[in-house]
């Protein structure tokens, strides 16, 4: 038979054990969430840097757009987005 200490003792032992083994399945838990979040926000990242060639065609159409229609509310959209316009004076004709 086990003495009084000896029961005590294994007593808190198993309890610190099964403490941990409660501990260490909240962090799988945890854990697990965390990476499903970073793997959709992967997934996200892939997905834009495959559309940021039409995103960048579409801002150059709309920023051509605008200037050469005078599209005040267009400059104001696009201003709204971060985007700033400087119109290019056109070219003077060659000399021959």
């Amino acid at each position: 038979m086990l003495k009084a200490a000896q029961f005590w003792l294994l007593s808190v032992v198993s309890a610190l054990v099964l403490g941990l083994v409660i501990v260490d399945l909240v962090l799988v838990q945890v854990n697990s969430s965390l990476q499903h979040g970073i793997n959709e926000r992967q997934v996200y990242i892939q997905q834009s840097l495959q559309l940021e060639g039409l995103y960048r065609d579409m801002v150059k159409a709309l920023a051509e757009l605008a200037v050469q229609n005078k599209d005040e509310r267009l400059r104001a959209l696009l201003a709204l987005q971060g985007i700033t316009l400087t119109a290019n004076p056109p070219a003077p004709p060659a000399k021959k």
